[in-house]
C-alpha cells in the first residue's frame, strides 16, 4: 500500500459485550469484536481491505473525517 493512511474510529461498546467499530471517512468499514483490542485489530484488517479495493479500482481514497460528538436531549 502506497503510504500511511490514519483514520478516526468510533468505537462503540455493545450492551451485550464486545464493540463495534465505525470509520466514518471509509462508511464501507463497519467491524466488531469481543474486546477492545480485536475490535481495532479487525478495524485495521478492514481499512487495509478497503483502500486496497480503492486503489485497485481507481476509487479516490478519503481524507480522514472528524467526527464530532454532540449530545441531543428530546421529549418523548
Amino acid at each position: 500500500m502506497d503510504g500511511q493512511h490514519s483514520y478516526s474510529i468510533i468505537l462503540e461498546p455493545q450492551e451485550g459485550g464486545g464493540f463495534t467499530v465505525l470509520v466514518p471517512a471509509l462508511p464501507e468499514v463497519v467491524t466488531e469484536g469481543d474486546t477492545e483490542s480485536e475490535a481495532l485489530a479487525n478495524a485495521e484488517e478492514a481499512i487495509r481491505a478497503v483502500l486496497a479495493y480503492r486503489r485497485d479500482n481507481g476509487i479516490s481514497i478519503p481524507a480522514d473525517a472528524r467526527p464530532e460528538v454532540r449530545k441531543v436531549t428530546v421529549a418523548a
